[in-house]
């Protein structure tokens, strides 16, 4: 039962960054101004001030979960998210909605480095790892079911798609109390760097605010030139606050650990990409074939339900090969399906010639590359370190979703409709550009093969995917 409650609550928050995807588009004709849709620059907060939260958030609460105990955190995240999913319903203006939202960020954080241990501590040890592959599984099948279920939802209202976390939140709340365990507490020093969470958040917001305005303020403009110069400054005093602090954010010497940094860096590459991707794939079905959520959520489901399918078929491969070559190979998939999609599209609707190919391509590509780079970086470290290096690759992911919606803005400017081809094109492209230069540091991690024994096996990426 407790294992129940502990995938519950991850397929809700994984559940929630599909069908929020999914009903962007009907967003932004709910906070239409003067007979204008939302644009999508303001409409790109609503994913990218969760994910910024989220990522600046995933280590501090990790560790307070492993100071005060894991249960009251896990819990404690729960009712936060289900309460600020009742307020994103509800929301009356968009900007309330984005206030919600990293509300409910922060539930999402105290919960994702929870549950697993809690998972780990209800189960006897030798099911522990059939415990890690049905935690990760549950994220495999949020993402599968998510696009459907969003378009479902979204032809009732958008509003829905929040809605439906609350009886799953409630339950989930109810039961915990009841039957998690209570593992001991396993720090008492004290908390990372929290001030140092507050930089990164205002830079990361910085440069994203600077990305998805530019193309209405001009890149000369002194707003943009403002935004972008208080990312810098925030972003290096982040730096210089880790490199001093006596429990950083960001423990920067664990980036010097070859395997680590080759996997963190081709985590965030990677994530551009597939942020870039995802976004795209919703905004071109909708606002530029016309199809309602429903029919785009269904056109979406082939590529993240590979995602798990081929994780799972892989992992004999990881164990004789090494995480290079399968980062190598996903990579150079990806790239290959977004440049498809290059070469096909075509503003007139073509299912199976465009995007469906395109899906298998790209679903196939997550499915080799991103659990991949998780496992990789988690497994170069030291017992003692690994779940902090797994937060930290999370929060590389986080950020780089971030950048990758705020650039896909910035190519395709406020509006979507049939004239923007070229610029879904110049984004297909760069996000191709990108897998390749993930493929590229998969070459690097073939030449600093870890030890055999120690190779870890790849999880479904979309298990940690909020």
């Amino acid at each position: 039962m407790a294992a129940a409650v502990v995938v519950l609550a991850v397929f809700m928050t994984n559940l929630d960054l599909w069908i929020v995807n999914v009903a962007l588009p009907a967003m932004g004709s709910s906070f239409s101004h003067g007979g204008h849709p939302a644009s999508l620059a303001d409409l790109s907060w609503v994913l990218n001030a969760y994910a910024i939260t989220l990522a600046a958030l995933l280590v501090v609460l990790g560790r307070v979960g492993d100071r005060i105990g894991q249960r009251p955190v896990f819990v404690a995240g729960v009712v936060v998210f289900t309460i600020a999913s009742a307020a994103c319903a509800v929301a009356p203006e968009l900007w309330v909605l984005v206030l919600a939202r990293v509300v409910q960020a922060a539930g999402a954080a105290a919960q994702l480095p929870t549950s697993l241990a809690l998972l780990l501590a209800a189960v006897p040890a030798d099911r522990r790892t059939g415990a890690t592959r049905t935690w990760a599984a549950f994220g495999g099948l949020a993402a599968a079911a998510g696009p459907v279920v969003g378009g479902l939802l979204v032809e009732v209202d958008w509003r829905w798609v929040f809605v439906v976390n609350l009886p799953i939140g409630v339950l989930a709340v109810v039961a915990g109390l009841i039957v998690l365990p209570a593992p001991a507490a396993r720090e008492a020093g004290p908390l990372p760097d929290v001030w140092g969470a507050v930089l990164v958040t205002a830079a990361v917001a910085a440069l994203t605010g600077a990305l998805v305005e530019a193309p209405e303020w001009g890149w000369t403009a002194g707003r943009t030139f403002g935004l972008l110069a208080l990312a810098v400054v925030g972003g290096v005093w982040f730096a210089f606050r880790s490199a001093r602090h006596a429990t950083p954010l960001l423990e920067i010497h664990l980036l010097r650990l070859p395997r680590f940094g080759v996997a963190g860096g081709g985590t965030f590459v990677f994530g551009v990409a597939f942020a870039i991707m995802l976004l795209s794939n919703v905004l071109w079905c909708q606002d530029v074939w016309h199809w309602s959520a429903l029919r785009t959520g269904a056109a979406l489901v082939p590529g993240p339900a590979l995602v798990p399918i081929v994780t799972i078929l892989t992992s004999r491969a990881v164990r004789r090969f090494g995480h290079g070559p399968l980062v190598v190979s996903g990579g150079v998939l990806f790239a290959a399906g977004m440049l498809w999609r290059v070469v096909m599209v075509s503003s007139t609707p073509a299912y199976l010639r465009d995007l469906l190919p395109s899906m298998i391509l790209s679903g196939i590509g997550v499915g080799l590359t991103l659990g991949t780079l998780i496992a990789a970086g988690v497994q170069s470290l030291p017992g003692g370190r690994t779940a902090t290096g797994s937060a930290l690759v999370n929060s590389f992911r986080q950020i780089s979703s971030t950048v990758g919606v705020a650039v896909l803005v910035t190519i395709l400017g406020a509006r979507v409709d049939v004239g923007s081809v070229d610029g879904f094109r110049l984004a297909w492209v760069l996000a191709a550009a990108l897998s390749l230069a993930t493929a590229a540091l998969g070459a690097l991690l073939m030449r600093t093969v870890a030890e055999p024994q120690r190779v870890a096996e790849p999880v479904p990426a979309d298990a940690r995917s909020v």
